[in-house]
């Protein structure tokens, strides 16, 4: 009888050979809950993640039914000819899966339309991603308890999790801390018209380059986090040579910036420090 071949590898902590697509089968699940108690760690210590989810993503993780209620009603008489069945490509193979019981034998009318998106929508999140959902959910609740997250929808959990997404300039000067400068110092008044020039992309990246993140709290820059707890966004005129880039200090929220000579020198030294910060020193 010939015998079957299959691959082994040793992980590396130098434990037991297992099969690789066992393996993946059985602990993949540990990754999701793992990424669900960084987010959740995340959540607790007043940091947000760099990225984001879709709504009903964050409406599952309340533990709320998925809708879609704010879809344009339009009516389907004569137009859709469907049944509560549908079909999905498995590796290959065309499965059909009714969205209730008997669904293949009940055609959907102008009356059950939404009730036929309501379960399309549910089954279409949570079709073979249920239990790793599930993973990272127990995950998230092992340090943000489900009952704390009840006095908030999805688009609160979203701006909790990720920060606000938009800028907004004035609320950044006039929280930011000058240091070895004033507000009427060249590299300061210089600063600000290259940030202002600047599009949201470039400001989200400006910002990240110097806190760490391209997110405002919810409460704006005044609740900026440094590493040891509060810390400001700072401006500090440094004295060393106008061919350095600015360099930022991530556990500070500070920038060093040279003192230039003129604006496009600042701007043009700024922008290469933001577009291009591997290699330059970022603390």
């Amino acid at each position: 009888m010939a015998q079957q071949r299959v691959s082994f590898s040793r992980d590396p902590d130098g434990f037991a050979l297992t099969h690789k697509a066992q393996r993946l089968d059985i602990e993949h699940l540990s990754y999701f809950h793992f990424v669900g108690r960084i987010m959740g760690m995340a959540v607790f210590h007043g940091h947000y993640i760099d990225g984001g989810f879709t709504l009903p993503f964050y409406k599952q993780l309340l533990g709320k039914p998925i809708t879609l209620d704010d879809m344009e009603d339009n009516d389907i008489t004569g137009v859709l000819d469907h049944t509560f069945c549908v079909e999905h490509n498995a590796y290959g193979e065309i499965i059909q899966h009714e969205l209730k019981p008997n669904g293949k034998s009940i055609s959907v009318s102008q009356d059950t339309k939404k009730e036929y998106v309501r379960l399309y929508v549910n089954w279409r999140f949570l079709r073979g991603i249920e239990a790793q959902f599930l993973a990272l959910q127990k995950g998230f609740n092992e340090v943000i308890p489900q009952h704390l997250l009840k006095a908030f929808d999805e688009k609160e959990l979203e701006l909790i999790v990720c920060g606000l997404g938009k800028i907004d300039i004035n609320d950044w000067k006039s929280n930011t801390r000058l240091k070895h400068c004033t507000a009427e110092s060249s590299s300061v008044k210089w600063f600000w018209k290259a940030v202002e020039s600047f599009d949201e992309e470039r400001r989200a990246r400006l910002l990240q380059f110097v806190t760490g993140s391209s997110r405002v709290p919810l409460q704006g820059f005044k609740a900026l986090q440094g590493a040891a707890g509060p810390r400001l966004f700072t401006l500090h005129q440094i004295d060393a040579s106008t061919n350095n880039l600015p360099k930022a200090h991530t556990c500070f929220n500070r920038i060093d910036i040279p003192p230039y000579e003129q604006y496009d020198k600042l701007y043009d030294k700024l922008l290469t420090a933001i577009e291009e910060t591997c290699g330059f020193a970022v603390e």
